[in-house]
Order: C-alpha cells, then structure tokens, then sequence
C-alpha cells in the first residue's frame, strides 16, 4: 500500500496551527513566506496476514471460555475447496480430527476426535448458530445436514470439556456460525460459482443488509456432481433466512429458517480385491439416499444492564432420513433374475424426526478480589421423537423411489416400526473465579434428567414392545487458565462425560441379535492441559495433553448359543498429545514486506486409545475373547496435517500434506478382510493438495486447486450397511475452479 503524505497538508497544517496557538504564538499564515513546506512521497507497505484460525477470549456472550481448549476455524480465510466442504482443508488446523473421507459430495460431515467413532459426527453436540441440527440428540445424534462452507463464517470447536453448557458429550461442541448482514449498507450480493471434475457444478448466491433497526441474511446454495466414482451422482439445495430487529441497543430478537433437500446415488462398498483392482469401480446402480431438512430458531438477546445478559433460543428440526436399495455385500452382484427377467426386490428404510427445544443461559459479571469475575447460568428443555420405519419391501426399479411394492406378512409396510421419544431437562451453571490478573478458576456443574419411551414392532414375527429408561444424573467440571504473559497461558480443565443408550443400541440390528435389558449408559470424563498462545508477531501455538476415559462402551459379542448380544463391553482410555505450530519466517526475519508472507503450519496428533477392560463372560474360558489391551476401532495412532501458504498482496497459495495411521475396524483388531470387507484393519494414507485464491478489482475472486494432488488410493472407513456394505474408498485426484464477488 502507498499513500502521498502531501494528501496529509491541510490536516498537518492545522496540527501546527493548533500547537503554536496554544504556546501564544501566531499560526501561519498561507501568505507568510514559510508557508510552504517541502515533503517526500513515502511508501508504506503492509504486510498480508494469513489468519485462519483463533481461539475463544475468556467469555464470549452469555458463554465461559475460560480454561476450555477451543479452536475457531475462520472459513473465509482458508485456501481450500469450498464448494465440496473439503474436511481435511477446512479442519487442517484442528489438530487430531479424524475424519471418514468416503463422500465427497460434501453433504455429510463425519468427524471425530481422540479415538471416537466419526460416524455423521454423532460424538460432538453439532449445532448451527448456536442451536441442534442433528436428527436426535440423545435418540439418534448423527448429523445428516451441513452447511455450504460458502456461508459459513467461523467453525467453532470446543473438545471435551463442554459437557457443562452444552450437553454430556464425550467429543464436545461442534458450531457453524452462519455469515451475517453487513452493518454498512441496505443490500449486498454475494455469489460464488464452482466448476470441477467428474461434472461437479457448485453454486452459492447470497444477499444482506441493514436499514434502521432491521437487518436481513439469505443465501441459496445448490451443487450437484457425476461423482468421482461409478453410480455416485448427486444433487444437493439448500436455502436460509435470517431476519433480525433491534428494538434497542440492548433487545435483540433474530430468526432463522433452513430447509435442504437432497438425493444421492450410493456406489456401495467394495471389496478389498476390488479396491486394489480399481477403487472407482461400482456393483450397485439402484442404491439411493435422500434427507430432506428443515431447522429453525427463535432467539432473544437482551443486555439486561452493562453487566449482565441474557440469551434465550428455541429451535426445533422437521427432516427425514429415507433409502433405498439392495445391501448384500460386494462379493454378491445385483444382477436381474433370468426367471423373473427383473432385479431383485429392494429395502426400504425410513426415518422421521421431529424435535423441539429452548436453552436460556444468563451470564452476570461482578467484582471479586479486586477483580472481575462472572457466572454463568442456564436450563434445557428438549423433546426429540424419531419414527423409524425399516425393512420395506420397495420396487425392483432403479430410480430413486421409496414406495412400497409389497406389504409384509404381517400385513404391515414394514418389518420393523419403531416410535422412539425423548424427553430432556437440564440445568447448569459455572462461574470463573477472577483469583488473581493472572489466575483464573472455573468451577461448573450441570443436572441432566433424560426420559426414553420405545415402543413398537422389532420385526415382522416380534411382538410390540415397550421400553422405558429413565435417568438424572450430575455432571461436574473444572477449568484452570493461568497467564504466563500478555499472549500466551496454561490451561486444564477436567469434565465429567456422558452418552446415554441411542435409539439404534435399544434395538437390535437383526432378527437373530438379541439385546441387553440391563445396557447401561456410557459413562467417563475428560481432561486436558496445554499451553496456548503466540510469541511476538510470527508464532503461533497450542500444546497439550489430553485423557480420556470412556467407561461402559456398547457393542456386541458373542453369546454363549453363539448368537450376536448388545451389551456393555468394556471400558477405554484414549491419551496422547496434540499440536499446533505456526510459524511466519519472513517476520521472524524481519524481511521487507514487498517480499510476502509465508506461513508453516503442523497440526500433529499422537493418540492412544485402546481397551482397558472387556466384560465378555466368554473370555473367561477363551483368553482369544478377550479384547484388552486391543486398539480401540477407528481410532488411528497419529493424525499429522502440515502445510505451507504464501501469500503476496491480494494472491494467496497452500500446500497441504495429510498424514494418517491405519485404523482397526473392530474391537477384535481383524487384520485381514473377511469376505464382505465389512471387518479388516485399513492401512494410513498420504496426501496432498493445493489451492490458490485470487482477489481482483476489490470486489472479486479467483480460486483453484487440487486435491488429492498425486492420485492415491486411499479408504477411511468399512461399512456394515448404508451406504453399502464393505470398504468405501476416499476420491481420487479432482480439481476445481471457482469465479464469485461481493457486491
């Protein structure tokens, strides 16, 4: 940037003019002889920053961040691939996130962290703006809707220790925080249009504004592919509103309303020979997956006086979960029958939920000890209802068509039909003890009561059942945040954990399996410290330890008619270390800007998380049953991302490389593949990419890439059913390029 400081002679003038009239002296004068005054043009040149990633202040709204380990992922500012929600681009600097990379329609996100399973995210509390958007808190918690990362602003993630202020989860919070209205101006256009391989077309429109007290956010976003593998085409719509009034400074009611729909053409799995042979390769054409959903909120922000606040947010999730098609294994082709001369008849399987909740929380600042501290207080209502309809017999088409082409013996659409309610209050507080400038203490507690109702039919030949399972539980925590200088400090926090029996452990997956009556809910607590903070201008860091303990873990064994059983397995502990190092050299060296700058970053993950106990009676007599002391499944041992971004005025380039351990997918540690690749250990992977963004005539921007830059085969997970049984590779090479502005 170059500015002429002669622009700046009036205002100097007046600056001199000023001063020598305070000191009783004449100011000059334009027709005074030393009124001109002679200067040169200065350059003055900034260095780019490259800023993708922050951390929470101690409190931020009605919410303490204090002594909690918390990454906020600045979105706009990442060079990655947007237009498919990239994970790995997107988390790159969220060190130990694992993530199941077999669908790269970037609809689903399937994250987790610290050895837990990253089936649709379920560990983690997912929300939006603050508010549920998973299909079932405590019934069913997978996260089938995703936001476009075009809209979003910041991803906020709050590990292990949120279990206090927003739910028991063991994985902790997982928040997109949705792009706002512009202060500055009545209407504003944003678009970003996205073409790449395989016929992916990505489109994301959005407008805002502010007049008077009203403030307005929408966007409609829309991506559709032939998808990088055989049989995975698919389309994707999402529309959002968000209407906000100030009724004054302090009173503030905002609503939001999203609705996405969707169907996708599921490839299946494969087996491990096919894999190798050619993992775009495809056996099933008639498999189909559609959520169609809808979220809204309704939320009250009230600045009571200067020091105390108030929020208070209901929302609610109308959406369905339905597909279709044949689910043998890989080994077993969907071919049409020559008697019949037609395919064989597909399942359908359909969910519906309809959940409804409000969360109110105060936050109160008062002096103590000459210093400032706070509290923190609020309570839960939810009910959450999930209609799950499994088992239909559909048509013998190919098209995605859930209709029902036969009813069962029984006379009933479907083998199983199942209404499951939950009911949830919760109340909690934490409050941050401001001991000294330095010290801070965070103690909480949090008093959970959840309610389960079950009824219907297992099967066509089981009889109506009902179950019931009441519980109210304490959850207790601490943080500690200690400041060891203006920008770097030491934090713990230790916090009770809890998953209560799902939906999907009451009921078993086959005819054949039988369930527990005594399943126990899951039960642990975690605990981190670290030291986080940067050094100068040119490092930024966060270092730490972490345990988990995850007491009473839910899976199945084998009975003593050898029959698969639901039960409560065993216990784990997850521990290792996590990193983030960046480094900036050309400040560090204290180089000329006009040069750019270049930042080094390595998010580092060593985790170990393996069984320390195993509660299969069986194993008393074979020691082969015996799992403990196994490696935990999905859980690989380190997960290593480093990158390198140049950035030179409004141009910008990152470098990726993702760094993976293999990963077990049972608890029996099985190395080699069984016949249907649905149990086999799957081998650590290596990859790269590279994305470039442009910005030009101040309003618009130029981005491309590649990902998975040298092609390689890779697999993340093995499936059991949906989408497909058997193993689901990751997408090979692709690019994109991408033309949007701001107007």
């Amino acid at each position: 940037m170059k500015t002429k400081l002669s622009h700046l002679l009036p205002l100097l003038c007046f600056f001199v003019s000023t001063i020598l009239h305070a000191q009783n002296t004449p100011p000059l004068q334009p027709s005074d002889p030393d009124w001109t005054i002679e200067m040169q043009e200065v350059s003055v040149e900034a260095r780019r920053a490259i800023k993708t990633i922050e951390r929470k202040g101690p409190i931020d709204g009605p919410i303490i961040y204090s002594g909690k380990k918390n990454e906020v992922i600045i979105v706009s500012s990442l060079d990655a691939d947007l237009s498919i929600n990239n994970p790995r681009q997107v988390f790159a600097k969220v060190p130990g996130v694992h993530i199941w990379e077999n669908d790269g329609t970037g609809i689903q996100l399937g994250i987790a962290t610290r050895g837990l399973n990253p089936n649709r995210s379920w560990e983690f509390n997912v929300r939006q703006n603050g508010y549920d958007i998973s299909s079932e808190v405590f019934g069913y918690p997978e996260a089938y809707y995703t936001p476009p990362m075009e809209a979003v602003e910041t991803i906020e993630l709050l590990r292990g220790s949120s279990a206090l202020q927003f739910g028991p989860q063991f994985g902790g919070l997982l928040n997109f925080k949705i792009k706002e209205a512009p202060v500055d101006r009545e209407f504003m256009l944003e678009t970003q249009q996205t073409a790449g391989s395989y016929g992916l077309f990505n489109s994301f429109n959005a407008i805002g504004g502010t007049k008077g007290k009203f403030s307005y956010y929408a966007f409609y976003h829309t991506r559709s592919a032939d998808g990088w593998r055989d049989n995975s085409r698919f389309q994707v719509n999402t529309g959002y509103i968000n209407l906000n009034y100030a009724f004054s400074d302090r009173l503030k009611l905002s609503f939001d309303f999203t609705s996405m729909s969707y169907e996708k053409q599921q490839a299946g799995g494969l087996s491990d020979e096919m894999f190798r042979d050619n993992a775009r390769q495809s056996n099933r054409e008639r498999n189909w997956f559609s959520t169609p959903w809808n979220v809204g909120s309704l939320t009250l922000d009230y600045a009571i006086n200067d020091r105390t606040d108030l929020n208070i947010r209901t929302f609610g999730v109308l959406a369905e979960r339905s597909s279709v098609g044949f689910l043998a294994g890989p080994n077993v082709e969907d071919v049409i029958n020559p008697l019949t001369n037609d395919f064989a008849n597909r399942q359908v399987d359909r969910d519906f939920y309809r959940n409804a909740g409000t969360e109110a929380r105060v936050l109160h600042r008062y002096d103590l000890l000459n210093n400032e501290s706070a509290l923190s207080v609020g309570m839960r209502a939810y009910v959450g209802n999930t209609l799950r309809q499994q088992g239909g017999i559909g048509t013998t088409g190919r098209t995605m068509d859930f209709s029902i082409a036969r009813m069962q013996e029984n006379g009933q659409e479907f083998a199983r039909d199942l209404d499951f309610f939950t009911y949830n209050y919760a109340v909690f507080a934490e409050n941050l003890f401001k001991v000294t400038d330095r010290l801070s203490i965070t103690p909480g507690v949090r008093y959970e009561v959840i309610q389960n109702r079950l009824d219907g039919a297992f099967g066509v030949n089981n009889p109506v059942t009902d179950r019931n399972l009441d519980r109210g539980f304490f959850l207790f925590g601490t943080g500690v945040e200690f400041k060891t200088s203006e920008t770097t400090n030491i934090y713990a926090n230790y916090s009770q954990a809890f998953r209560p029996v799902t939906m999907a452990e009451l009921t078993p997956v086959a005819t054949l399996e039988d369930v527990d009556a005594n399943l126990n809910d899951q039960t642990g607590f975690n605990f981190d410290l670290g030291y986080r903070g940067s050094f100068k201008n040119y490092i930024n860091f966060d270092l730490g330890y972490f345990y988990m303990n995850y007491g009473n873990r839910i899976g199945v064994i084998t009975d003593d008619r050898g029959l698969p059983f639901r039960t409560n397995v065993g216990s784990s502990i997850s521990q290792g270390f996590e990193s983030l190092i960046e480094f900036e050299p050309l400040k560090a060296l204290k180089m000329n800007p006009r040069f750019g700058n270049i930042n080094l970053f390595a998010s580092t993950a060593f985790i170990d998380a393996t069984y320390t106990s195993w509660n299969n009676p069986a194993a008393l007599t074979n020691p082969e049953l015996d799992f403990t002391g196994n490696r935990v499944e999905n859980a690989p041992e380190f997960i290593h991302r480093f990158g390198l971004t140049y950035a030179y005025k409004t141009f910008s380039a990152t470098t990726q490389v993702s760094s993976i351990g293999s990963v077990f997918t049972d608890a029996n540690n099985t190395v080699i593949p069984n016949a249907n690749a649905t149990n086999g250990k799957i081998d650590g992977y290596n990859l790269v990419d590279i994305a470039f963004t442009y910005a030009f005539s101040k309003k618009y921007n130029l981005r491309f890439g590649a990902n998975n830059v040298f092609d390689t085969d890779y697999a993340t997970r093995r499936a059991g059913g949906y989408p497909g049984p058997g193993l689901l590779p990751g997408e090979g090479r692709t690019f994109f390029v991408g033309l949007g502005g701001i107007f």
